[in-house]
């Protein structure tokens, strides 16, 4: 039988966790904005726990460099900017160029299957854009996770995701100020369906820049703009 010590430490780990998955998703979705101080008491509240969880919370999301030390007086949300934009949707670029070809080489029909499924749950999402735009992105997350998928890499995947989170922050600007305009969204849907024609018929180099140009236009037009706020 576990030792009282062991059970108590493996419940604070996974009350920790909990924790971190939360404030992760409320610095991913903007509740916390780029550069706010984490006050304590606020997290508290918020979360309900104590100063240890939250504390093991924040150095776990100080790793995944989603907060910052503030001179060693306590964390802020880490700060945006047009170089960082670039350089993740870049590299998120890449890899899901590689992802992609790796998956159109090594997917079988259950991969298709899974794409299809995913676009029509993402499609049937297609009518609330506006009231509640993130619940359609989830299901946009669903559908381009269910095509990298079939790279059968682990640790592609594992890389491809935290770029994701990282862009996130970014995406979730762009979702607020474009994806209610209908030509936007029209463009957007219209990339997903060449896309999925591409993957269907095994056209590698096709997909390859059909993935980059859809993956690549938020950071293009929020780059337009001097400021991201």
């Amino acid at each position: 039988m576990p030792a009282t010590d062991e059970i108590t430490s493996d419940s604070k780990d996974n009350f920790a966790s909990k924790v971190m998955i939360q404030l992760k998703q409320d610095i991913l979705i903007g509740f916390f904005k780029p550069g706010e101080k984490l006050l304590m008491s606020r997290l508290k509240e918020r979360y309900q726990v104590g100063i240890s969880p939250l504390r093991e919370a924040l150095s776990q999301l100080l790793v995944e460099q989603l907060v910052v030390v503030e001179n060693q007086r306590g964390f802020k949300v880490h700060p945006i900017s047009l170089q960082e934009m670039h350089d993740i949707y870049q590299s998120r670029a890449l890899i899901e160029q590689l992802c992609i070809s790796l998956a159109i080489e090594r997917g079988d029909d259950e991969w298709e299957a899974g794409i299809l499924a995913s676009a029509h749950k993402m499609q049937k999402f297609s009518d609330c854009i506006e009231s509640h735009p993130h619940e359609w992105e989830k299901r946009h997350q669903d559908f381009h996770t269910a095509i990298a998928s079939g790279c059968q890499s682990p640790t592609l995947l594992q890389v491809r995701r935290s770029l994701y989170e990282k862009a996130s922050r970014y995406r979730n600007l762009w979702l607020n100020k474009n994806m209610p305009d209908p030509k936007v969204f029209a463009t957007n849907q219209r990339q997903h369906q060449d896309l999925i024609t591409a993957l269907l018929q095994r056209d590698i180099p096709l997909a390859k820049q059909l993935i980059a140009e859809h993956l690549l236009s938020p950071s293009l037009l929020l780059g337009k703009n001097d400021s991201l706020q």
